[in-house]
């Protein structure tokens, strides 16, 4: 291993050795980018999702309807007027005068509008205790959440004036207010213990502060970087705190994994006996190469969101895929600056008993207790390589099982925040008192003449219908806006909270009653909407995109590990591996949290069904992440095999040596999912959950048994590529340092052992 040059090419190494020429120029040049983005995309400002794009099907028709006419549809708020005991009614006395005084103090806030009694529109419970309260909130209905707080606060005096009823607010504005406050408080908990948690484990990984700051470092800065970005193409296709928030996480964990693979190569070069600048660029040969083609890969994985045709979906691929290009980008030229800059220093701050060179014993000892955990493994999956297949294999087909019965469904707020929060138990009440109340079917109607006695003729059977075919109990209301030639109808669906009796009652009124009266009028259109309406038009357009989205990710990812390791046998056992991996993740996530299986240990609760949006969403971020170490481990093997080792040591090598960088990133990546799995909402304990697991099975499992099981029984097979396929275009890049003579290759191996993970 002398000091001597290597020989690299390939862009990773041309662009890792011009900044290591080039420091303070290539430092110069990512904190001007940096500064750039983030100055423009803050003065152009974000442009965010509207309503009308957010969707296809009736529920983007009806958006169009009401933009086109210019209407500003105000957020509906209702407030629970209830008698706690049987005896008390709505027409009693008292409870007359505790409508007026909520009627009274809602108007008194100045925020609302249209205020109605219960005694007018007939929202009087079938038992007498109920009534409701219902009125509008002044002002746009994406930002009614932000002004219903004095509202809130009025409906709160007036309860204590009233302690023999119940007395509570719930809607639109209320309802957004309590996500908003969860969402963000949820968010917020999360980001303030990512990075924390993610310094922590690189001070352990690697015993030294500086180096421990600078994959943080290389993360923080990309993510600024990728913000003032997305602020800008936002302009183009609009984007959303989702996306904003998936955008972080992701970033967060492809921008400390890739720093951590570099560094790692670089001190492991360097503690080999190489000189700093040769150490960088065998770095950057290796580890450069494997960032890269890693990146690409996971950068076409999270462009699969982009074929479902929901905008939501569409702002979190291209916020991810902007962010991993910048942490790829960053990886292997700043990075590369910043190592030739440091050159010792990096190792400044070490930590005592932390420090490699503490835990190494000195060199003595031959590694810590992980890497003869590892090596034991190892012995043991390549003397037995059919077995280890076989019960790695079956023990992961039995945990992926449970999700042949993969239930989906858009969560209620009940289903989402349990008992946690006072709105829920207000949202209960309310369906069981007036089903459907809360969540009303809307059909926007739109005429050439609204007023048109057809028209007007229509809209009273269908408002008769609606009742009559069992699809609604009552009360439907009609707002008819002349000048605008536009007419909401609500309609409370049976069902109320219950998904799948209230998606019947949709569909009977879409496919019955609709066609059956506003449908027999020329010139009308009727798009029925909603929350339960929309929830069935997202699952219809989400599950009409699995195929394609799949069909992309798999074969594109097949094609990028075809070219970059120039085997079919790879790139086909690694798209299975990966599969693999993605099912036993969602196996997990319908046990916990659709049967509730072991639900009491991750806090959470078994909600019966898995959030819509979340299997699509995993299996492109698992499958985009699963690469990292899929090409890092693959390429060292390949390495190995490329300096004269046989398949089997070059296996050894491969996996031992990168055990301890694979473990170091596996135990970040974790360690961030799971903070999701601590937040109140389910659906974020769902994706924490979900993306820990899969992450924590294809760092152990997968990576350490099943990929040298299988590919000890593949043996030369490994490197087959049909000669018909000799035509593609290369791009291995075969950078590797000075082949391993055989009289050394013993000394190497004995080395090797030694490696600490």
């Amino acid at each position: 291993m002398g000091n001597g040059e290597v020989r690299v090419r390939g862009i990773a190494a041309r662009a890792g050795g011009w900044s290591a020429r080039h420091r303070w120029a290539a430092v110069g040049v990512w904190m001007l980018f940096v500064v750039l983005a983030m100055g423009i995309g803050s003065a152009v400002g974000s442009v965010e999702v509207k309503d009308s794009d957010q969707l296809k099907g009736e529920t983007s028709t009806a958006a169009h309807i009401i933009e086109e006419a210019g209407i500003e549809e105000p957020a509906g708020e209702t407030v629970l007027i209830q008698a706690k005991d049987d005896r008390t009614r709505a027409t009693d006395s008292a409870f007359r005068a505790a409508v007026d005084d909520v009627m009274k103090a809602v108007e008194k806030t100045g925020e609302v509008t249209d205020v109605t009694s219960p005694y007018d529109t007939r929202t009087i419970s079938k038992d007498g205790r109920s009534a409701l309260v219902q009125f509008d909130v002044r002002g746009a209905s994406d930002t009614a959440g932000e002004r219903i707080e004095p509202v809130l606060e009025a409906v709160a005096d007036v309860q204590q004036e009233h302690g023999t009823l119940r007395i509570e607010e719930i809607g639109g504005a209320s309802m957004m207010k309590t996500f908003d406050d969860a969402f963000g408080d949820d968010f917020r908990k999360a980001e303030y213990s990512a990075v924390p948690v993610a310094l922590g484990i690189l001070l352990i990984a690697f015993g030294a502060v500086v180096a421990a700051l600078l994959p943080v470092a290389l993360a923080i800065t990309a993510i600024i970087a990728t913000m003032g970005l997305m602020a800008i193409v936002s302009h183009v296709i609009p984007m959303s705190d989702t996306a904003s928030s998936v955008m972080l996480l992701v970033g967060l964990a492809v921008g400390v994994d890739y720093c951590l693979f570099y560094l790692r190569r670089e001190r492991e070069e360097r503690a080999a006996g190489r000189d700093a600048q040769a150490a960088l660029r065998v770095a950057a040969a290796t580890s450069g190469r494997a960032i890269v083609v890693s990146g690409v890969t996971v950068c076409v994985a999270m462009a699969g969101m982009l074929f479902t045709g929901l905008a939501e979906f569409e702002a979190m691929g291209l916020a991810s895929l902007m962010v991993v290009a910048v942490a790829m980008v960053g990886s292997v030229t700043v990075l590369p600056a910043l190592l030739s800059l440091l050159g010792e220093r990096v190792e400044k701050g070490r930590i005592p008993f932390l420090h490699p060179d503490k835990r190494r014993g000195n060199g003595r000892s031959g590694g810590g207790s992980e890497s003869r955990f590892w090596n034991a493994v190892l012995r043991v999956v390549l003397a037995r390589p059919a077995l280890s297949l076989v019960v790695a294999s079956g023990a992961l087909l039995a945990v992926a099982a449970p999700a042949i019965g993969m239930k989906t469904q858009n969560l209620t707020l009940d289903q989402e925040f349990g008992d946690s929060l006072p709105i829920v138990q207000t949202y209960n009440r309310v369906n069981e008192a007036f089903p459907g109340g809360t969540e009303p079917a809307e059909v926007v109607v739109r005429a050439k003449d609204i007023d048109a006695p057809e028209v007007r003729a229509a809209l009273a059977d269908f408002k008769e219908e609606a009742v009559a075919s069992g699809a609604s109990r009552g009360p439907v209301e009609i707002k008819v806006h002349d000048a605008r030639n536009v007419a909401f109808v609500y309609v409370p669906l049976v069902g109320g909270s219950d998904q799948d009796e209230a998606g019947a009652s949709l569909d009977k009124l879409r496919d019955e009653v609709r066609p059956a009266t506003l449908g027999k009028v020329e010139g009308v259109e009727a798009p029925v909407t909603g929350q339960v309406a929309g929830n069935q038009d997202f699952n219809d357009q989400l599950v009409g995109s699995v195929v394609p989205v799949f069909a992309f990710v798999v074969v594109f990812a097949f094609l990028l590990m075809l070219l970059s390791f120039r085997s079919l046998t790879i790139a086909a056992t690694s798209i299975m591996l990966n599969l693999l991996s993605v099912g036993a993740a969602y196996g997990i996530l319908v046990a916990v949290f659709q049967h509730g299986w072991g639900a009491s240990l991750v806090g959470a609760e078994g909600v019966g069904a898995i959030i819509t949006w979340l299997p699509l969403f995993l299996f492109v971020i698992l499958f985009g992440l699963s690469m990292d170490y899929h090409v890092f481990v693959v390429s060292r093997i390949r390495e190995a095999r490329l300096r004269g080792r046989t398949t089997t040591e070059a296996i050894r090598h491969g996996v031992v040596t990168t055990a301890g960088v694979v473990t170091s990133a596996a135990v970040i990546m974790v360690a961030v999912f799971a903070i999701f799995g601590t937040l109140s909402m389910q659906s974020m304990k769902q994706m924490g959950v979900g993306l820990a697991a899969a992450v924590l099975i294809d760092a152990t499992i997968i990576r350490g048994v099943l990929l040298p099981a299988v590919m000890a029984l593949l043996g030369e097979r490994n490197w087959y590529l049909p000669k018909w396929l000799n035509r593609l275009p290369d791009l291995t890049h075969d950078e590797s340092p000075e082949p391993v003579a055989p009289a050394d290759r013993d000394a190497r191996d004995e080395r090797d052992e030694r490696v600490r993970v």
